[in-house]
């Protein structure tokens, strides 16, 4: 029988795949060294593996990332603080991720360079709003974004463990100055 935590990761990995471990730590909230201990007893019980050369974690090693959901999970990571460790999962495309924050529902669209059409194939809901990730900020000037809320979010990986990971409103956007919003704040 699995502990709490561990259904948590194994849920996690058949949802989004193989995710960094940096990730998984993130997701359970927990001191690193009580994480990595978790992970372990799963990787003992063969419950999961590492990916490659341990980067990843997956259900099993040859599981593949789908890097648009990683970039999807480190945008949740901003949120995660205010989200139940079981209200996000995957989205339907063109969205990679929903998650649940204070009773609005959040879609992450994971953009690349010349992809700003996928965006007509979003349905906007009452009570939805949009992360929208893109590899640059001035790619939103050139968007036709949906009928709902939108907030835009680039990644910059510099090095290190994690990416930085920048917010901009739409407001922003419309008067080209990129304003950059905190995670979590009431805007988002």
């Amino acid at each position: 029988m699995l502990l709490q935590d561990e259904s948590c990761v194994i849920k996690w990995l058949s949802q989004y795949g193989a995710l960094p471990k940096t990730q998984l730590v993130r997701m359970l909230r927990k001191p690193p060294d009580t994480a990595e201990k978790i992970l372990n007893n799963l990787r003992r019980a063969s419950r999961i593996e590492n990916v490659g050369d341990g980067y990843y974690i997956g259900l099993d090693s040859l599981c593949q990332p789908d890097q648009r959901v990683v970039l999807a999970v480190w945008v949740l990571l901003k949120f995660i603080d205010f989200v139940e460790p079981m209200a996000h999962y995957p989205a339907v495309y063109p969205s990679q991720l929903f998650f649940l924050k204070e009773n609005t529902g959040y879609e992450i669209v994971v953009l690349y360079e010349g992809e700003g059409n996928l965006l007509r194939l979003l349905q906007p809901q009452d009570d939805l709003k949009y992360i929208i990730v893109l590899p640059h900020i001035s790619m939103a000037a050139k968007l036709k974004l949906p009928k709902a809320p939108c907030l835009f979010a680039t990644i910059e990986f510099q090095g290190k463990d994690e990416p930085e990971i920048l917010f901009y409103s739409e407001e922003a956007i419309q008067n080209e100055v990129t304003q950059r919003i905190p995670a979590g704040s009431e805007q988002c």
